[in-house]
């Protein structure tokens, strides 16, 4: 399956642990899935994540029950938590794609540690994403009113609305990203399939890896088949953003209207994105025992992806203060006052402190490698984000042009408890995830051990 072992790429040294193999790496990332029981920590967390589904489904079930009353969405902010939870978990939903398709085409063996795991969550987000619009739609029964499937009634979407635009977008990504993470998933799930013990298992996982042998001829054509849908899903990472930014960027209300939003968004989401795989893989390798495939050398490349994508996104803060002060207009410059110091401006500089105090401790190399700190950072930026996507949702809606139109945005507990929910969903998701496939890739773990690029 593989070829003979060449010298490791120094480069390549402080990515994985001493003593490493291609022996130990298949037998210690394969028993993850197949070995019983599982650590404590699944048992514990997994019924605690649970309980955020049933949540989620009792707070569905209420809307459905009430309707979209029970939000604290109203005139002037029709646009709530919905919006801002969808716009955040997408933005999450960029990272494993990024990390996987961007990382693969330039070449970055570092990717190959957390590659798996972030492409499943970048799944994972963005079903919790595709939620939001749905129930945010009212009548979610006919979503399907957003296809364009053959209508007898001769009804076509509306095209310009930027909810057909976001249909299109997501639905895309969505795919490609399953694509790219199920092609890759194959010859692991051969190696499952030759290790499992129980028959049931055999057969589940040598359904699921379509026939894979492992000759040349299928290494082949999968290595064609991966870097072609990298290449197709790159620019997706970049497009499906985009697109978001410029649902709000077409409108004309002030802090929308702005031609900084698609870039603005993308590095958003590259900052959110990272920021969540960090919350995620320091105690996955801790509990897991996986430091020697996602070494420190891992986190600090990480940290330093943070630190630059939040540079950008400071970048961004800064072109909306300056536009707002250069074009002399009167209800952008009222925008930006308001939110230094309106209603929701404890909210705004409590983004700041997130998304920009925060994380410059990284510049200090030190606290860049501390684990406990490196973890603490990525929930504070996590927490950033949802609030810089709180603050341009609701800031612009609550005060436009006429001051007759102000209104204030209460979000109600079954605002807070969906948004509860979804964490329940994502991280139940990911449980399963590690339950029953492997959350790293031996394929190219093995390559990267053997020093060969690439597959096998």
């Amino acid at each position: 399956m593989a070829s003979p072992p060449t010298q490791p790429n120094p480069a390549d040294a402080a990515l994985v642990g001493p003593g490493e193999t291609p022996t130990t790496v298949t037998a210690r990332i394969s028993a993850l899935p197949l070995a019983h029981p599982h650590p404590r920590f699944w048992w514990i967390g997994f019924p605690i994540a649970f309980v955020g589904v049933l949540i989620l489904c009792a707070s569905i079930g209420w809307l459905f029950i009430r309707g979209i009353g029970v939000w604290g969405v109203d005139i002037p902010v029709a646009w709530g938590f919905a919006i801002v939870n969808f716009v955040w978990w997408i933005g999450i939903g960029h990272a494993g794609t990024l990390i996987s398709a961007i990382l693969l085409v330039l070449h970055q063996h570092w990717r190959t540690s957390i590659n798996r795991f972030t492409e499943a969550m970048t799944l994972f987000a963005v079903a919790c994403a595709a939620l939001f619009p749905l129930l945010h739609l009212g009548r979610p029964q006919y979503f399907y009113w957003l296809l364009p499937y053959p209508d007898t009634m001769g009804l076509w979407p509306q095209w310009r609305s930027p909810l057909i635009w976001d249909v299109f977008a997501v639905s895309t990504y969505g795919i490609v990203s399953l694509l790219f993470w199920y092609v890759g998933l194959l010859p692991d799930l051969a190696t499952l399939r030759d290790r499992a013990l129980s028959r049931a298992k055999q057969r589940l996982y040598g359904l699921l890896s379509l026939g894979w042998r492992g000759d040349a001829r299928h290494w082949r054509h999968y290595q064609k088949l991966y870097v072609l849908l990298a290449g197709l899903a790159t620019p997706l990472v970049v497009s499906v953003h985009s697109i978001v930014g410029l649902d709000f960027a077409i409108a004309i209300l002030p802090g929308w209207h702005s031609t900084i939003f698609p870039p603005y968004f993308v590095a958003g989401a590259i900052y959110s994105g990272f920021a969540m795989v960090l919350t995620l893989v320091i105690p996955l390798r801790a509990v897991y025992g996986l430091k020697s495939y996602i070494t420190a050398r891992h986190l600090d490349l990480m940290a330093k992806v943070l630190m630059a994508t939040g540079w950008m996104v400071v970048y961004g803060y800064f072109s909306e203060f300056f536009a707002a002060w250069r074009t002399h207009d009167l209800f952008e410059r009222y925008m930006m006052v308001n939110r230094l110091a309106g209603p929701y401006a404890p909210w705004f500089w409590l983004l700041l402190i997130c998304n920009l105090g925060a994380v410059q401790i990284l510049w200090i190399p030190t606290l860049r490698r501390n684990v406990i700190v490196l973890f603490i950072i990525s929930l504070i930026v996590n927490v950033g984000m949802w609030l810089e996507r709180f603050i341009i949702v609701v800031t612009s809606l609550h005060r436009d042009f006429l001051p007759s139109s102000w209104g204030m945005y209460r979000p109600t507990f079954w605002d807070w408890s969906t948004l509860l929910g979804t964490f329940g969903l994502f991280v139940a998701l990911l449980f399963l995830f590690i339950r029953y496939l492997p959350a790293i890739s031996m394929a190219e773990m093995r390559g990267l051990v053997t020093g060969k690029e690439g597959k096998g």
